[in-house]
């Protein structure tokens, strides 16, 4: 396999890193499983994935023979061994402490919730590195007490404008579901209390006109249960469901692939890990406030195919003033800066494009008195002291003060371990 160039500087970092917990932050669609495979051992690897259907996929990548250890299924000394989160931490005592030279945690946004950490605390591995290509927790949850440091990043627009993925335009069609009522746990909506809301007649209804009015070509769905999933399928014509119940992904995945099929409603299946490069269209019908699983859902059709000009993201916004996940947050970019009244605005544009226009759309009078409420409670929630300078919060959550000369300096925004940078911006 020819790697491409970023792929190959990722590994001689980690080919020069001394022991320790790292984290490599790469866009889906980069290759990050692609750069783990190809780590040069120097004894066994093991490789963690939280969901089933991942802990297959690294297989066809590996030089070697791979173990698994998922269900009914056991390794057997193999260099690789590809393991379930949810197994593995049951099979501790069936490996010695030291058995392994590199864990590897693939989707490593997962990596702080207490089954992992069991896990890396039985272990003693020269190297643990995690890849993920959302290290922001939806929860909030920060992953410093599990990684040292973010060794490597390359994030979506680097991609887009490198060529390596299509860009996206982002649509934002308003329904008629209310997420008022919705309880919120761990960072994001309760299942059943959103499948109530958003699971009736007049909504799919709606979602099927947005497919008919909006979609372009191969298209995917994402539901909020498999009934909400039956439900909107049954209102669009030739749409067909995949979920949890569904016997046959494989031969439904090649008939897609193959255009028989054009729409694929899918609940919770397509979230992680899939390759499907033909989609064309995305329609987020499952809101969502876990900024991680946003990405994750969007990413599914974010790599590049043949006569593909860009991805169309339709993200369904309710009446209610509820904050959801859209196509600003793929950035890390905030709307909470911009008046409601310009929202609309921000449809149509391409991804590559939002942050120059949400500048523009909070550059307005009624933004300039709030600024420094903002700054100061943004600089409260970090325990930050500003000391009085008149910084301008920007969209990215970075903070800018500009001279009268034009020179500008800069705070960065603080990343997933907590740790942020100065910047300088010099006047030509």
């Amino acid at each position: 396999m020819q790697l491409r160039d970023y792929q190959t500087e990722c590994l001689e970092k980690i080919d020069r890193l001394p022991s320790g917990a790292y984290l490599v932050s790469m866009a889906t669609g980069l290759g990050k499983t692609v750069v783990f495979s190809h780590i040069k051992r120097r004894g066994r690897m093991l490789v963690l994935s939280h969901r089933e259907e991942l802990v297959y996929q690294p297989i066809k990548y590996f030089d070697c023979p791979c173990g698994i250890e998922k269900a009914g299924e056991h390794s057997h000394g193999e260099q690789v061994v590809l393991a379930s989160v949810q197994t593995l931490v049951k099979r501790l005592e069936n490996f010695a402490r030291d058995e392994f030279d590199i864990i590897i945690t693939d989707e490593a946004h997962h990596a702080a919730a207490p089954s992992y950490k069991k896990i890396y605390s039985y272990f003693t591995p020269r190297l643990h590195i995690g890849f993920t290509a959302t290290p922001n927790r939806g929860d909030k949850v920060r992953l410093d007490d599990v990684y040292d440091q973010i060794i490597f990043e390359r994030n979506l627009k680097w991609g887009i404008l490198k060529n390596y993925l299509c860009d996206v335009k982002c649509l934002r069609v308003k329904v008629s579901y209310d997420l008022k009522r919705v309880r919120r746990r761990m960072g994001d909506f309760v299942t059943d209390d959103l499948d109530r809301a958003i699971n009736n007649q007049t909504s799919n209804f709606e979602v099927s006109k947005v497919y008919e009015r909006y979609a372009v070509g191969q298209t995917l769905i994402f539901a909020s249960s498999v009934s909400h999933a039956e439900n909107i399928a049954a209102l669009i014509d030739g749409a067909v469901v995949v979920s949890q119940k569904t016997a046959n992904r494989s031969s439904i995945i090649k008939a897609f692939t193959e255009r028989k099929i054009k729409c694929l409603v899918n609940c919770m299946i397509f979230t992680e890990g899939t390759d499907l490069p033909l989609i064309e269209t995305i329609i987020i019908a499952r809101p969502t406030q876990n900024a991680s699983l946003y990405a994750q859902m969007v990413g599914r059709g974010l790599r590049q195919y043949p006569g593909k000009r860009y991805l169309t993201l339709i993200d369904l916004v309710g009446v209610s003033e509820m904050d959801v996940c859209a196509a600003p947050s793929l950035l890390g970019l905030d709307l909470d800066d911009v008046p409601k009244k310009y929202e609309g605005d921000l449809s149509g544009a391409m991804l590559t494009k939002m942050e120059e226009r949400i500048e523009s759309l909070r550059d307005c009078p009624e933004n300039w008195v709030l600024n420094v409420q903002r700054v100061k409670l943004f600089a409260d929630s970090f325990g930050a002291n500003t000391h009085d300078v008149n910084w301008s919060k920007k969209a990215n959550g970075s903070l800018v003060y500009q001279f009268s000369c034009g020179d500008r300096i800069g705070i960065k925004a603080v990343n997933e371990l907590g740790k942020t940078a100065l910047m300088r911006y010099v006047f030509n």
